[in-house]
């Protein structure tokens, strides 16, 4: 029944083979799962999180999962919180007004969260007939796409997954910001001005719109320094999709680019395995080795 799609999905994403054997050990089993979920809340559509630290493949597993339960007859679609991030000229003022480090796009605060929250709403209320427009940012010029390049997707909605490196992250407390966590924070941190916006950032508008999630999800890494390899990996994926291995980042450039992350996704690989409806727990080569339950209790 999903075989020709999951054919199709394996050589469009670029996946290993062994990425099948996950799929029907793993993923698989969790769509019918989903579709009893979805039958529990029928007045509106059911708003699944989706999180991992970079490179754990959360993205991969949002429009596989979508793809699977459109072979079920769901009507579901994947958004990003990537997809919501301030324009560059925003985070430039940022960067002038607040701090240097808020120009790099990622970490709370970097985000449009009114706008994901406007678009949630659109696509939560969407009926027969209505068409809403979906955000874009383009990683490559590090700027949000025109509007007139938005997608669009058709009401009603069974199924939405919201994905990204810090949904359903929740604040650190304040004594956990006093030591600086890598060489950037110890560097160009000093002061901790930047991780104390951060965490205020993430301690707001992001908790709103998180707690409207009903399910959530995570692709659970194996240890922090696992994602620099993963990471990488992604980069050059990248590269060879756009046939040009000047774009992205460098090696040097891409470890301090992690660092941005590092702190609030060593905070999520030890909070939000309790917090989770269901957690994917991957070994060193990327496989799934295990599977927590769950699926019940914020419907």
């Amino acid at each position: 029944m999903y075989q020709q799609f999951i054919d199709e999905f394996i050589a469009q994403e670029d996946l290993p083979e062994s990425y099948c054997d996950d799929i029907a050990d793993w993923f698989l089993p969790l769509v019918p799962e989903l579709v009893a979920c979805r039958r529990r809340t029928p007045d509106k559509p059911l708003l699944i999180g989706v999180n991992g630290a970079q490179g754990t493949g959360k993205s991969t597993l949002a429009h596989l999962l979508t793809g699977l339960l459109q072979g079920m007859g769901q009507h579901a679609v994947a958004l990003s919180l990537d997809d919501f991030y301030l324009t560059k000229a925003e985070r430039t003022r940022l960067s002038q007004d607040i701090h240097p480090l808020l120009a790099c796009r990622g970490v709370p605060g970097t985000h449009d969260v009114r706008l994901a929250s406007q678009t949630l709403d659109k696509l939560l209320a969407a009926g027969p007939g209505d068409l809403v427009h979906l955000p874009g940012f383009d990683k490559g010029a590090d700027d949000r796409l025109p509007e007139s390049q938005w997608s669009l997707v058709s009401g009603p909605l069974d199924i939405i997954f919201f994905e990204g490196w810090c949904v359903g992250a929740t604040p650190q407390a304040d004594g956990e910001l006093l030591m600086p966590m890598n060489t950037l924070e110890k560097t160009e941190d000093q002061d901790g001005r930047w991780r104390h916006f951060v965490n205020e950032a993430l301690s707001l508008g992001y908790q709103s719109l998180f707690a409207r999630l009903n399910l959530l999800l995570v692709l659970q890494a194996p240890d922090f320094e696992q994602v620099y390899a993963w990471r990488g990996h992604q980069e050059l994926q990248m590269q060879r999709k756009r046939g040009d291995r000047e774009i992205g980042f460098n090696a040097l450039e891409l470890v301090r680019f992690i660092q941005h992350f590092e702190r609030l996704t060593r905070h999520c690989l030890h909070t939000l395995p309790v917090n989770a409806d269901v957690v994917f727990y991957l070994d060193n080569d990327h496989r799934v080795t295990q599977r927590s339950s769950g699926l019940t209790h914020r419907l």
